[in-house]
């Protein structure tokens, strides 16, 4: 529980811009086409940290390299909020998105503390700390928006992360390294998990299309709901991720479902429900009830695709925790880069029903791909 807390807080500075993107906007000057660059270059950086970092999971004291981690996050937090250019706010972001990889260096660690037959629920239950991580970031950042400003958003970010790493460094356990090596043969091997491991080549590639099609929906959110007929408060516009929290639900139920046996049925039946929950999104200018509905049912899909994808590629190779996560997870975050920026240029030149357009073949493809290789993700 207390590394769900830690992984929620951290993976919340990764999403607290997507419902600030118009203030920004504003602010520097750039346009609302070109917003999802913000995102776009802190899952950049997130990429780079999980090639580059999260590895090291499995070469380095995790302890130390979690603190290590948090403290330089605040300081870089800090340093976006203060940011004076364009240019200084995107160089910081990337720093924001690649120290925010200590996420998965925490799911990594959770899974080395218990016995295999409760991996998945321990992965799971840190996977509900992000998901809740992730809502609430978008309900904190949308009311401190509306009170100070998005930079305040990232000041108070960066005093929680150094209130955390404090916190931490009392209470969680310490950790050796699992394999004995050199930097350079720890980044051979983790790309070589391409090659040794089937099941990771198509759970990542269903990652991918699967956080391609989560991130069109957050990062183009804001646009609509900031306009006529709906022209709601970065605040109102925030509690649309508590909407959100059947994810954090489907994120536990999924990892015991892989316990015993049930990853491939976890894995079809949310990807069928992540297609259909974009009947339902399209329905936003008609109805919000309707946007609500689509929305609890494409964060329960997610996060139970998600977590069914880290549980099945652990009981792979379970020695290589951490550098099968970072394997794992660059494909999220590519997905995420991709979804957020295509999102908002589909919103310039095609409106809503574009962006509806865009996340429904994102899905479509993730479903496809999952039904051709069912065989080759057992093995």
């Amino acid at each position: 529980m207390l590394f769900a807390i830690a992984a929620g807080i951290s993976v919340a500075n990764i999403y607290c811009a997507q419902p600030l993107l118009d203030s920004m906007a504003q602010e520097f000057g750039f346009s609302r086409s070109s917003a999802g660059s913000v995102i776009l270059v802190t899952q950049i950086g997130y990429a780079v940290g999980l090639l580059f970092v999260v590895p090291l999971g499995d070469l380095l004291n995790r302890r130390r390299l979690v603190l290590t981690q948090l403290s330089l996050s605040a300081i870089v937090l800090a340093l976006v909020g203060l940011a004076p250019s364009e240019w200084l706010l995107l160089i910081g972001l990337f720093f924001v998105g690649l120290l925010a990889v200590v996420v998965q260096v925490l799911v990594a660690f959770a899974a080395s503390l218990v016995p295999p037959e409760k991996r998945g629920r321990a992965v799971g239950t840190v996977t509900s700390g992000v998901v809740l991580g992730i809502l609430l970031a978008r309900v904190v950042a949308g009311a401190l928006s509306d009170i100070g400003g998005w930079r305040a958003v990232y000041l108070t970010s960066a005093l929680l992360t150094l209130v955390l790493a404090g916190t931490l460094s009392r209470i969680i356990p310490d950790s050796g390294s699992e394999m004995r090596s050199s930097y350079a043969q720890l980044l051979r091997s983790t790309f070589a998990l391409y090659v040794t491991t089937p099941v990771l080549r198509v759970r990542a590639a269903i990652a991918l299309l699967l956080f391609a099609a989560f991130s069109t929906l957050w990062t183009s959110l804001v646009l609509p709901l900031s306009e006529p007929p709906h022209p709601l408060s970065h605040t109102a516009i925030g509690l649309f991720g508590l909407a959100g929290v059947a994810g954090a639900v489907a994120a536990g139920r999924a990892g015991q479902l892989v316990d015993q046996g049930w990853g491939q049925w976890t894995t079809g039946i949310g990807l069928g429900i992540l297609l259909i929950s974009w009947i339902c999104i399209a329905c936003l200018h008609r109805s919000l009830l309707a946007l609500v509905i689509g929305i609890i049912l494409l964060d329960f899909a997610v996060q139970a695709v998600h977590v069914t994808n880290q549980s099945m590629i652990f009981a792979a190779r379970p020695e290589a925790k951490s550098r099968l996560v970072a394997a794992y997870m660059v494909f999220y975050s590519v997905g995420s880069g991709v979804g957020a920026l295509a999102a908002t240029r589909t919103y310039a030149a095609f409106h809503w029903a574009g962006v509806c357009a865009l996340g429904a073949s994102f899905s479509m493809a993730a479903l496809g791909i999952w039904a051709l290789t069912t065989r080759v993700s057992q093995r």
